[in-house]
C-alpha cells in the first residue's frame, strides 16, 4: 500500500487531533521535517515481510447449507488433511473462527469481517496438522468473542445439542456444539473470560483454559494480551490432554509466552487422586443467581473424588468474590483499546502482524452500528472509563490482580487444586427474536463470575462434566491449579471423569 504524504494543511489537521495548535509556518516546518521520515516508511512499504509458511493444501471452503448445519455451529466447511502420522492421526478438528486458517474465510462471528481471508495458518493450526489431524472447517463463534452466550454470533446463533433451544455458551459456541454433537472429535477454543469453560459446561464436554502463555496465540484474533488464552475442547479428558500436548509450547513469535514447554499430559491420566487434596472454594458456590441444583452437582463431584481417595477440604478464598469485578476493567478497557481502537494488534509487542487483518478489521469504524449489542456495551463502557479517568481503573485492576493471584497461589500451597462450579447456572433458553437489549446482555454475561477471574490471573482451569441435571442440562465442575500445573489438573480430571462412568 502506497504511503499517502500530506500537504502542510493536512499536517496542521493532524496536529489539531493531538491538541497541537500549529500556525501555517509551524505546519510548513514540520511538513519539511517529516519528509525523511516518510522515506523510511516508503522503504518499509516496499519490503517483503516474513510470514509463517503454509504447508498443507486446502480448498477455500464454503458456507454450510442449513441441512449441513443443524445447530448453527459451522461457520465454514473446508477439509484440510494433516500429516499421515502423528498423535492426532485419524482425529477430526474444528477451528474456532477467530483463528487464521490460510485461504479460508475468517469472520470471528462478525458481519464487519465478512469476506476476510487470512494468508497464514495460526501456530496451533499448523501444530494440529503436523500431528496428523484433519480439519473439517471453522466453528462459529460470538461477535468478536464478546459474549458468554451463543446468541450474538453472525449470521446465526448456535444451539445447544444437549438441550435443543438452549444456549450453548460462548464465545467458543460452535466449537462446543460440534464436539458435543459428535460432529468432530476436537475443537480449538479461546478464553478471555470463560469462553472455553462456559460452553464446555453448558454443552457437557471437557474444556481446558491453559496457563496464560502456554499455548501460542500467534494468528488468533487478539482481544487483550494479558487475558488472551486458547486451548482444547473435547468429549473426553484423555483427548483433551492429548490435544494440549500438541498445542502447547513456545513458538518464538507470541510475546505472551515465557518459554514453558509442553509436557506429556496423557501420562497423568492413570495416576488417580489418592493422597491429593482438593480445596472446595465456598465463594464459588454463592455467586448471584446460582442454581442450587448446580451447586449440589458439584458438591457431589467433590464427594466422588473423596471416595476415589482424595482429601476434600473447604478452602475459603474471600478475594474470589471480587475476582469478576477485578477482571472487568481489564477486559473492558483493554479490549476497547487493543481489539478496537488499535485494530486487534496495537504496538509495543513483537510478533506476527497480519496487514490484511488490520485493513479488514479497520472497517468497523464506518460500520459500528453492525456490532453486537454486547460489544457496543463493552466498548462504550471501556472508552468512557478510560477516556474520563486516564486509564487509572485499568491500572488499579491490574494492581489488584496481583493480590487476587497471590490469594489463589496461597490457597494452592495448601491443596493440589481448587474446585467450584464452572458456571453458577446451567444452560438457559436462547433469547427469542424479540428479546430486548437488556435480555440479550443478561444472557451473555450471567455466567462469567467463576471463570473470568482465572483469565485475569492466568491460572490453568478445566471444566469437566458432572451432570446432567434432572432436566437434562449439563453441569461442569471447574478444577483450577497453580500456574503450569496442567499435569495435576488432568490427573484429577481423569479421576473425576472415571467416577461418572
Amino acid at each position: 500500500m502506497a504511503i499517502q504524504r500530506p500537504d502542510a494543511g493536512a499536517v496542521a489537521e493532524a496536529g489539531a487531533e493531538l491538541g497541537l495548535n500549529l500556525s501555517p509556518a509551524d505546519a510548513a516546518s514540520f511538513h519539511g521535517l517529516m519528509q525523511g521520515l516518510f522515506d523510511a516508511y516508503e522503504q518499509v512499504a516496499a519490503m517483503a515481510e516474513p510470514l509463517p509458511p503454509v504447508r498443507y493444501p486446502r480448498t477455500p471452503g464454503r458456507r454450510p447449507a442449513p441441512a449441513d448445519n443443524p445447530y448453527g455451529a459451522w461457520a465454514t466447511l473446508s477439509e484440510i488433511k494433516g500429516a499421515k502420522r502423528g498423535k492426532l492421526a485419524g482425529r477430526t478438528v474444528a477451528i474456532k473462527d477467530n483463528t487464521a486458517v490460510a485461504g479460508v474465510a475468517m469472520a470471528n462471528g462478525a458481519s464487519v469481517l465478512a469476506g476476510y481471508v487470512p494468508e497464514i495458518d495460526a501456530t496451533v493450526v499448523t501444530r494440529l496438522l503436523d500431528a496428523g489431524a484433519t480439519i473439517l472447517g471453522k466453528a462459529q463463534c460470538e461477535y468478536y468473542c464478546a459474549s458468554g452466550g451463543s446468541h450474538t454470533s453472525w449470521p446465526h446463533r448456535v444451539e445447544n445439542p444437549a438441550v435443543p433451544g438452549y444456549n450453548a455458551g460462548g464465545s467458543s459456541s460452535g466449537s462446543a456444539a460440534l464436539v458435543a454433537a459428535g460432529i468432530v472429535d476436537m475443537a480449538t477454543g479461546g478464553d478471555q473470560g470463560g469462553s472455553i469453560r462456559i460452553p464446555a459446561s453448558f454443552c457437557g464436554i471437557v474444556g481446558m483454559k491453559p496457563t496464560h502463555g502456554l499455548v501460542p496465540y500467534t494468528g488468533i484474533f487478539q482481544v487483550e494480551q494479558t487475558i488472551d488464552h486458547t486451548g482444547p475442547m473435547t468429549r473426553t479428558v484423555a483427548d483433551n490432554a492429548l490435544m494440549l500436548e500438541v498445542m502447547a509450547g513456545p513458538d518464538g513469535l507470541d510475546p505472551r509466552q515465557k518459554g514453558a514447554p509442553a509436557e506429556p499430559y496423557t501420562q497423568a491420566l492413570s495416576r488417580g487422586v489418592a493422597g491429593l487434596t482438593i480445596g472446595v472454594v465456598p465463594e464459588g458456590f454463592t455467586r448471584p443467581g446460582a442454581e442450587a441444583a448446580v451447586n449440589d452437582a458439584v458438591h457431589a463431584a467433590a464427594e466422588r473424588l473423596g471416595r476415589a481417595g482424595a482429601r476434600i477440604v473447604e478452602m475459603p478464598i474471600p478475594m474470589h468474590a471480587h475476582g469478576n469485578a477485578i477482571w472487568t476493567p481489564i477486559f473492558l478497557e483493554g479490549a476497547t483499546r487493543l481489539m478496537m481502537q488499535d485494530n486487534a494488534y496495537g504496538t509495543n509487542a513483537k510478533g506476527v502482524y497480519l496487514e490484511s487483518q488490520l485493513d479488514a478489521h479497520g472497517r468497523w469504524r464506518g460500520r459500528a452500528d453492525e456490532l453486537s449489542e454486547t460489544l457496543k456495551l463493552g466498548i462504550l463502557m471501556g472508552h468512557y472509563m478510560a477516556s474520563r479517568h486516564n486509564g487509572r481503573y485499568y491500572g488499579k485492576a491490574q494492581n489488584l490482580n496481583r493480590a487476587l493471584t497471590a490469594a489463589y497461589d496461597a490457597a494452592l500451597t495448601r491443596c493440589d487444586a481448587l474446585l467450584m462450579p464452572a458456571t453458577a447456572i446451567a444452560a438457559t433458553p436462547l433469547p427469542g427474536p424479540d428479546a430486548t437489549r437488556e435480555q440479550i446482555v443478561t444472557s451473555a454475561f450471567a455466567m462469567t463470575a467463576n471463570t473470568a477471574p482465572f483469565c485475569a490471573t492466568g491460572h490453568p482451569s478445566i471444566s469437566v462434566p458432572v451432570g446432567p441435571l434432572a432436566d437434562g442440562r449439563p453441569v461442569g465442575a471447574m478444577l483450577t491449579g497453580a500456574h503450569l500445573s496442567e499435569m495435576m489438573l488432568y490427573r484429577i480430571a481423569a479421576a473425576l471423569e472415571a467416577a461418572y462412568r
